[in-house]
């Protein structure tokens, strides 16, 4: 069997514990991989390289850090296929999904190739006689980033590339689920040409998780996950005096108006709800019609969900895989299960969905439940799968009251042809990213990603310049110099002494 080690000063590290977990391919159910857990022990020899590696790497030139990344972004381009194999392998999404989501961290890294604009500080000259003044952005220390199993390779590019650009250094805890692709990310960046301990990853539950949060050696937090456990993780590193961003979980709303393209409006739902299985943030979990818009949606959501294919991630005809994990594929139907006796009328119901030949796969189908009511756990809770609520209203204004009472904020969209219309919801709804006949506004790595309210926990957004500002501390510099026409007798500078 497969082990995936730990990645310290380098190269590959065994650790210190005895602990471990099983990785299980999901389109089989079989146990493929072993993971080691890292101790306390293990998580500070991580941070200790990394703040080793820092004493030089952030006082590094900017060019020379840029060089690197550049050679890097080549290697993960030339890796696409390696890397999404392994996403596939131990996630379960299908490999073109696997592959995009290679070619949204690829942006990232583009971005940190940039950074150099990114990093310009601001000088206002002669601001009294002779007195000058400059902002700049210098670097943290060592940072650590805790990751999601739904992106293993994305959502790392999203913090670590941005972090060794500003000079940095960076200790990743990757999801336990689906390891590999992040230590293939981290040898690839040795391969470039970082220097050892510039990043290091550990492996992991808990108490990996704690121990970073504690170290006095760990200047800053990164995290994508639920929002209990991304409330939790703000105020325990918070606590310790680290800067955090935590992103949290999300239950993102679409609202179709009845003026809109109802044909583009429904591929939106179903490929917005049950792409890569419905196991991201920023999946669209509950479609608010208003009006006539609801019946002619529904149908036409039910033909192309009808259509989908499921099966493993390897085979290039899926258009969905599997669950993550038997147990996460068993609370996602309870939801299912659950809906009718809450008041929702149960238009598909993918929980007996089985692929011959992968009987002992993490199988689910697409699930839609129509007319849900907002006190219903199917709406209420992040389900995290494949499972699309449908809520009626009457009216815009029912619905944007319904959309801003949710306490998530991540994503929203609306899909309509009216333009003032889009306006007033674009700057009346209380989300962080929002999409106008886009399902799933996932920002560009040159503006910045996340949400409000549960959804956000710190200041800054992840990637883009609000990366940059989190990964970087600002300091003024005031200066004056005399006039070297004053300087002390005896020190000719050749000026004259006097002015005419």
């Amino acid at each position: 069997m497969k082990t995936v080690n730990h990645w310290i000063g380098g190269k590959p590290a065994d650790g210190t514990s005895t602990r471990h977990g099983d990785v299980t391919d999901p389109a089989t159910g079989e146990v493929t991989t072993r993971v080691p857990f890292a101790s306390a022990q293990d998580v500070d020899t991580a941070v200790a390289a990394a703040k080793a590696a820092y004493e030089t790497w952030g006082t590094s030139p900017l060019a020379q850090r840029t060089a690197i990344l550049f050679r890097y972004r080549a290697l993960l381009d030339a890796h696409r296929d390696d890397i999404a194999a392994l996403i596939t392998a131990e996630h379960g999404k299908v490999h073109s999904d696997a592959l995009g989501e290679v070619a949204r961290g690829l942006e990232i890294v583009e971005l940190a190739c940039g950074i150099t604009t990114a990093l310009k500080g601001e000088l206002s000259t002669q601001v009294s006689s002779r007195v000058d003044v400059a902002s700049i952005r210098q670097p943290l220390g060592v940072v650590a980033g805790i990751t999601p199993f739904n992106f293993p390779a994305m959502v790392p590019m999203w913090m670590f590339p941005v972090a060794i650009a500003c000079g940095n250094t960076f200790v990743l805890k990757p999801s336990e689920k689906d390891p590999s692709a992040s230590v293939l990310l981290a040898r690839l960046a040795t391969e470039a040409g970082l220097p050892d301990g510039v990043l290091n990853v550990v492996h992991g539950d808990k108490p990996a998780v704690d121990a970073l949060l504690d170290h006095p050696d760990v200047a800053a937090v990164s995290f994508v996950g639920s929002t209990p456990i991304a409330r939790s993780i703000h105020g325990r590193a918070s606590a310790a005096g680290k800067r955090v961003q935590a992103l949290g979980g999300a239950k993102n709303h679409m609202l179709v108006l009845p003026d809109a393209d109802l044909d583009a409006a429904a591929d939106a739902a179903v490929s917005a709800a049950y792409g890569s299985a419905g196991e991201r943030c920023m999946a669209i979990s509950a479609v608010v019609t208003v009006g006539s818009a609801g019946d002619a949606l529904v149908e036409k959501i039910v033909e192309r969900a009808k259509n989908i294919t499921i099966g493993p991630g390897t085979d290039p005809a899926s258009e969905m895989g599997p669950l993550i994990t038997a147990a996460h594929r068993d609370k996602v139907a309870g939801y299912v299960a659950g809906a009718a006796a809450q008041g929702a009328e149960v238009v598909l119901d993918g929980t007996g969905h089985t692929v011959d030949g992968y009987e002992n796969g993490h199988w689910i189908g697409l699930s839609l439940l129509d007319r849900v009511s907002t006190d219903s756990d199917a709406y209420r809770d992040e389900i995290f799968g494949p499972v699309l609520c449908v809520l009626r209203t009457e009216t815009y204004e029912e619905a944007i009251r319904l959309i801003n009472a949710s306490p998530y904020g991540n994503g929203t969209a609306i899909f309509t042809r009216d333009g003032g219309a889009a306006r007033r919801f674009q700057l009346e709804v209380e989300a962080g990213m929002v999409g106008v006949n886009v399902p799933i506004p996932v920002p560009v790595g040159y503006h910045s990603f996340g949400g409000w309210k549960d959804s956000l926990f710190g200041d800054h957004h992840i990637y883009g310049n609000d990366g940059v500002h989190f990964y970087t501390r600002g300091k003024v510099v005031t200066t004056r110099w005399p006039d070297p026409a004053e300087t002390p007798a005896g020190v000719d500078l050749g000026f004259p002494s006097e002015r005419h």
